[in-house]
């Protein structure tokens, strides 16, 4: 006997309802970091443009930061939290295993009952976040999905290691998405160049505890490396990503890659040829690298400077550990 199953309807689309942040609450300028590292301000500003960087304190978690960043999403989203379906967080300081940081956000919502869970896709995880929030709503699979970038890297830093320390801090980024009877988000572009898998890397693991090697992981790269597969492949990317969305440079007014480094943002716009008009996000200079966070931190502070308004045409890019990539075209709320 033939079996018919039921299935849940599908939508058009879907689109980015709010945003929300938060941000380390100390201000570290370069001058505090260059001592155990032998540079200096001038140093890091050059080769970074990072001028300052926001990190927690100690009391602080990153559990803390994502809270507050998809509270002030939520609230901004016009949705009830009765009408949230699905909670998706992007992070690499999370520091349990397991549960997920998603799981434990949804208690302190108040939905323990929605799908929850982590995604590890480093500098890439907001947009694999954005991707998998509209495919669930586009399959009927929910309505309203929360996704949050949320990352305390302070806790991973080496004072003495020159390849990436000075450059992270810690905060969270989130949006609310919701269905859409036009479809806001384009295609993802998403995968992984797993030949650089160590190129961007978390030292130590679970295997040195078994081990009896306990020192505390600290993250490190190979940031020529990282550099150029970033400027070269990236572009290409997004290239791919516009024309799946049937557009040009020329529709674009706000860009916002992950804020791995100024020196990227700026070769990125250089190689894409945007027009001087698009507005491209810079955050990186007071924020600092915060991986998951950085495109929704950097999105967020445009929104509310108001350099970007409702009805623009975004281009978000995210790439680092793994090296996995993802991005789209959306328009923002």
């Amino acid at each position: 006997m033939a079996i018919s199953l039921q299935t849940q309807p599908t939508v058009p689309g879907s689109r980015v309802l709010a945003y929300g942040a938060a941000r380390g609450d100390l201000v570290v300028p370069n001058d505090d970091l260059v001592g155990p590292i032998d540079s200096s301000d001038e140093w890091i500003r050059q080769r970074t443009g990072i001028v300052t960087r926001t990190r927690a304190s100690q009391d602080v978690g990153v559990a803390d930061l994502a809270l507050t960043a998809g509270r002030e999403a939520i609230d901004s989203s016009g949705i009830d939290l009765e009408q949230l379906d699905a909670i998706i967080v992007s992070t690499i300081s999370f520091p349990y295993p397991t549960p997920s940081l998603a799981t434990l956000l949804a208690g302190k919502l108040g939905r323990p009952d929605v799908i929850a869970y982590d995604i590890s896709a480093a500098c890439a995880g907001f947009a694999y976040g954005i991707g998998q929030a509209d495919s669930l709503i586009r399959s009927g699979a929910a309505r309203n999905v929360l996704v949050i970038g949320a990352e305390k890297l302070s806790d991973f830093v080496s004072p003495t290691d020159r390849s990436i320390s000075f450059l992270l801090g810690d905060g969270a980024g989130a949006a609310v998405v919701g269905a859409s009877d036009t479809p806001k988000i384009g295609p993802t572009v998403w995968g992984s160049d797993g030949e650089n898998w160590e190129t961007i890397r978390m030292t130590g693991s679970s295997l040195d505890f078994r081990d009896g090697k306990v020192e505390w992981p600290t993250l490190e790269q190979d940031g020529r490396t990282v550099f150029r597969w970033a400027v070269w492949h990236t572009a290409e990317k997004i290239r791919e990503m516009l024309a799946a969305s049937g557009l040009t440079v020329q529709d674009i007014d706000v860009f916002v890659p992950h804020q791995a480094n100024m020196r990227i943002v700026d070769e990125l716009a250089k190689q894409l040829k945007l027009p001087e008009n698009v507005v491209i996000g810079r955050d990186i200079a007071e924020t600092g690298n915060t991986s998951a966070a950085s495109i929704p931190l950097a999105t967020h502070r445009l929104l509310q400077e108001g350099a970007a308004t409702s009805g623009d045409v975004l281009v978000q890019f995210g790439f680092g550990a793994g090296l996995a990539y993802a991005g789209q075209v959306l328009v923002l709320p």
